[in-house]
């Protein structure tokens, strides 16, 4: 079945050599597809080094950072290109022609302000009333948002090993914005400098004893447009491998005694088996050539 998947892939990214004409009508092509290629408008399939595009959306799944849980609950579109695969079946990634490679989609953290910080444990007197005001009178509720750390060429996709259900599937080097009028704009797990690394999985994870593994799934296949695009709906990513830094630039200026007691709640920094990513998505691949034939 596995091995029938992976035929599949590769036919749906090859097949489309048919639209090699359309392709032919100009840039402008790149952006305004047609029916189901549509959800490929921001692919940079013109794009000589581009073999294929992909569309993966989100709609289910987790996060479990430290000791707080946040379910997935509104949908993230992950979407760009890729290229050729080297010896060990990975592909680099290319950035969504409309640079928005991650959608930035806030997801409800539960319990909100009250939920991720104490006030009573700030010691220092100003950030401490500045919280219980926030607690008090100001809005309460708080959204993680998961954006990129890294541009986009760092991220890391294989075709193969998703479809195989074994090794990496999908690196993404992303932080965690934790989004609150009290917190301010800057308040995140994770940077540029000390990104938070997602080593994904179809397959079963690999942690460090004692943390058990736990495993995804390809999902089912579909083909649309007479296989021209390959669909893995109910796709299954997982990472419980990963570590997390702590809090950093929270409710500035005062972030300096207020991101240790969020570090804190959140039981960050916590080393890797201690945080888990579960992402169920929706998959759409198609080849350049094709994508540009529509």
């Amino acid at each position: 079945m596995r091995h029938k998947m992976i035929q599949l892939i590769t036919r749906a990214c090859t097949v489309g050599a048919l639209g090699v004409i359309g392709a032919l009508s100009g840039p402008a092509n790149a952006f305004a597809h047609s029916g189901e290629f549509s959800k490929f408008n921001y692919c940079p399939s013109m794009n000589e080094e581009v073999k294929k595009c992909l569309y993966s959306v989100t709609v289910g799944g987790k996060i479990i950072l430290g000791k707080k849980t946040t379910p997935i609950i509104n949908d993230v579109t992950l979407q760009g290109g890729y290229g050729k695969a080297n010896s060990e079946h990975i592909s680099k990634f290319y950035e969504a022609t409309n640079g928005i490679t991650l959608s930035k989609t806030p997801q409800p953290v539960p319990g909100g302000l009250a939920g991720l910080i104490d006030c009573k444990e700030i010691k220092n007197v100003i950030a401490r009333v500045a919280c219980e005001l926030a607690l008090e009178t100001g809005p309460t509720a708080v959204n993680a948002t998961l954006e990129l750390a890294k541009p986009a060429n760092e991220i890391k996709i294989s075709e193969f090993n998703l479809a195989d259900e074994e090794g990496l599937a999908l690196q993404l080097p992303v932080k965690i914005h934790l989004e609150n009028t009290f917190l301010g704009s800057s308040c995140y797990v994770g940077s540029a400098s000390a990104p938070i690394i997602w080593n994904l999985t179809s397959g079963a994870t690999e942690p460090l004893p004692p943390y058990a593994s736990i495993k995804g799934t390809s999902g089912l296949l579909e083909g649309k447009e007479e296989d021209e695009i390959v669909q893995l709906v109910g796709n299954e990513l997982v990472d419980n491998t990963w570590a997390a830094p702590g809090v950093s630039g929270c409710a500035e200026p005062l972030s300096i005694a207020v991101d240790p007691v969020i570090s804190l709640v959140l039981g960050v920094p916590s080393s890797a088996g201690e945080n888990t990513a579960i992402l169920v998505n929706n998959v759409d691949v198609a080849s350049a050539i094709a994508v540009n034939g529509h």
